[in-house]
């Protein structure tokens, strides 16, 4: 039966930079074949000019709202004095709530989607039939950036991260029904009813993301959201501990971190063997061009769709324990996984100087994604607990 579904993001979801657009995109437009969509994102930026034109092919009705640096600043000291988490401060906006409340009444809709807690806020008090896609836990990732954190920044996080686990158990009893992106982090949110949230995995669009011919012009690719905390983190961690290693058996090897906004940090890295990207049009191109994947992810949460794309376009893959607990590909036959620096080192120079052993992993590695990772089947999932 065909039903009005209330989509609420924090974010206009084109173009597909980050994890949480990359979700929202395709999750509407497979949901959108079945159903009718009314699309609500938000926004701290101008929107993409093609925005409107390409998501509106998906939406019955798409709305977009501005989120003011003014008023971000002023809500964010205001949750000082509060319980609210920062992050959802920064995305609830009064306004924004009396706009939402009056497009909920006109359209009538069946069911309201919420993607991320940060939206939350908008729909708590709605009794119409709702879900929340925690997609991560995120006071998980909080957690994991404070054994890594200066010393400074330390205290604020310590309050986001009790203040995140705090409603992210709130969060629970506001909804009646809740997704999440792996059983990993399913099983951190801290509530005593937590194996109630469905896993409704990311996918990978293996149409758009397939093995290309090109030249190898680097050994290893890193890609990603550059001014992201954990890609920060994993783009230092492959330069300053892992090459070195390498660049002691192997000098030449060419290492390419390609993704948007790099941060100082990452820019700080860049060198005759070391290519720092900034914004690409296409990263398939930087996929093709590089002999092998590598994710060393020592914080995050979530399924990490930088691995599955490098999968789909038959890169070998090398990450760590932590980013491999949501994929769950067998290690060592479809995945290489890295506990410490020698580790890494090792499945990098092992790869690069034996041809057979690498074409062997990616082969295996592409046809795992292709069983188990599509946006059709993994969109079912969500569409069956919508309706249910």
């Amino acid at each position: 039966m065909r039903k009005r579904i209330f989509v609420i993001l924090s974010r206009i979801p084109y173009p597909l930079e980050k994890g949480d657009k990359l979700r929202a995109f395709y999750q509407i437009r497979e949901l959108s074949k079945h159903h009718d969509l009314v699309i609500c994102a938000l926004s701290d930026a101008p929107p993409h000019p093609d925005a409107c034109k390409v998501l509106g092919s998906y939406a019955k009705s798409l709305y977009f709202f501005r989120l003011h640096k003014t008023g971000i600043l002023l809500r964010l000291v205001r949750a000082i004095f509060s319980c609210i988490p920062f992050q959802v401060a920064y995305f609830y906006n009064r306004r924004i709530h009396k706009n939402i409340q009056s497009l909920i009444a006109r359209n009538r809709p069946d069911h309201i989607y919420c993607q991320l807690i940060r939206t939350a806020e908008y729909v708590s008090n709605v009794d119409i039939d709702k879900t929340i896609d925690y997609q991560d836990v995120f006071s998980g990732g909080l957690k994991r950036r404070l054994n890594i954190a200066p010393w400074i920044m330390r205290p604020l996080l310590m309050a986001e991260y009790i203040r995140v686990r705090r409603y992210e158990r709130k969060v629970f009893d506001r909804f009646h029904k809740r997704t999440i992106i792996s059983s990993p982090d399913r099983d951190k949110i801290p509530h005593p009813q937590r194996n109630k949230i469905v896993v409704i995995p990311n996918g990978v669009d293996t149409d758009y993301f397939k093995p290309l011919p090109s030249e190898k012009v680097y050994d290893i690719v890193f890609t990603g959201n550059m001014a992201y905390p954990p890609n920060v983190n994993g783009a230092e961690y492959l330069i300053r501990k892992i090459m070195p290693l390498v660049w002691a058996s192997l000098p030449d090897t060419k290492v390419v971190i390609a993704g948007a906004t790099p941060a100082g940090r990452v820019k700080a890295l860049a060198s005759d063997r070391v290519v720092i990207t900034g914004w690409v049009d296409d990263i398939r191109e930087y996929y093709a061009k590089s002999k092998v994947f590598i994710a060393p992810m020592l914080i995050g949460t979530g399924l990490q769709n930088k691995v599955l794309e490098a999968m789909a376009m038959q890169l070998p893959c090398i990450t760590s324990p932590l980013a491999n607990k949501a994929l769950n590909a067998s290690e060592g036959d479809e995945i290489l996984i890295g506990r410490n620096a020698d580790e890494y080192a090792q499945h990098v120079l092992s790869l690069l100087n034996n041809t057979e052993f690498c074409k062997r992993l990616k082969y295996k590695g592409h046809r795992f994604v292709i069983q188990n990772f599509n946006w059709e089947s993994t969109s079912l999932a969500l569409e069956a607990v919508i309706t249910e």
